[in-house]
C-alpha cells in the first residue's frame, strides 16, 4: 500500500493507530509549525520594539531640536541685550549732569546767536524728572528768517548733548530794511540730564 493510500485510510478518531511514518511526518510538521509560530511571534515583538525605539528616537531628536533653537534664540537675545546696554550707556553719557546744565544752556543760546537770530525770550522751565533722567524744557522766542531758523535747528542737533525742539510756530514779524521778510519763531527746546545718585534714591522712595 502506498503512502497516499495510507493517508486516505487514516482514522481521525484514532491517531494512535496511524502508521509510524505518517506519525513522524505529522510530528515534524507540528514541530515546524510551532517553530514558525514562535519565530513569527518573536519577530513581531522585536519589530514592535524597534518601532517603539524609532518613535522615542524621533521624539528625542525633536526635543533636542527645540532646545537647540531655544538656546540659539537665547544667545541672540543676550547679544541684543548687550547691544542695547551699550547703546543705552552711550545715550546716558550724552546727558549732562546737574553741574553741566548751565553750560549747555549757554551753548544753546550761543548757537542761536551764531545763526544770526535775535532772542526775545530764553526761559528755562521747571524740570520734569523721569526714572533715570530729567527733562528740562526751555521756552524760546527768536526773530530771524528761514535760513537762520534752519541753521539754528541744525546747530542744536550738532551739539554734544541731546537737545530736541517741539511745538514750533513761525509767524510773520515785519519787513527788514532790505526788504527781506522777517519771521518770529516760538518753540520749546528740551534738553535732558542724568539724575544724580541721591536724586535716583529720592525717585525710588
Amino acid at each position: 500500500m502506498s503512502f497516499f493510500d495510507d493517508l486516505k485510510n487514516l482514522d481521525p478518531n484514532n491517531p494512535g493507530m496511524w502508521p509510524k511514518a505518517i506519525q513522524m511526518v505529522i510530528y515534524v510538521l507540528l514541530f515546524f509549525a510551532l517553530l514558525f509560530a514562535g519565530w513569527h511571534f518573536d519577530i513581531t515583538k522585536k519589530r514592535d520594539e524597534l518601532a517603539g525605539l524609532e518613535r522615542k528616537e524621533k521624539e528625542t531628536i525633536d526635543v533636542l531640536t527645540i532646545k537647540q533653537r531655544k538656546a540659539a534664540n537665547l544667545n541672540a537675545l543676550k547679544e541684543q541685550m548687550k547691544e542695547m546696554e551699550i547703546s543705552f550707556g552711550d545715550m546716558v553719557r550724552q546727558l549732562p549732569n546737574q553741574t553741566e546744565v548751565a553750560g549747555l544752556l549757554v551753548d544753546i543760546s550761543q548757537t542761536g546767536l551764531a545763526a544770526g537770530l535775535e532772542f526775545k525770550l530764553f526761559e528755562p522751565k521747571k524740570e520734569n524728572p523721569k526714572e533715570f533722567y530729567a527733562v528740562l524744557p526751555i521756552s524760546i522766542d527768536v526773530v530771524g528768517d528761514y535760513h537762520q531758523f534752519g541753521e539754528f535747528i541744525s546747530g542744536l542737533a550738532q551739539l554734544p548733548r541731546i537737545v530736541t525742539t517741539h511745538d514750533i510756530h513761525i509767524t510773520s514779524k515785519s519787513t527788514k530794511d532790505s526788504g527781506a521778510l522777517l519771521l518770529q519763531m516760538k518753540t520749546i527746546a528740551k534738553t535732558y540730564r542724568a539724575l544724580d545718585e541721591d536724586e535716583d534714591e529720592d525717585e525710588e522712595e
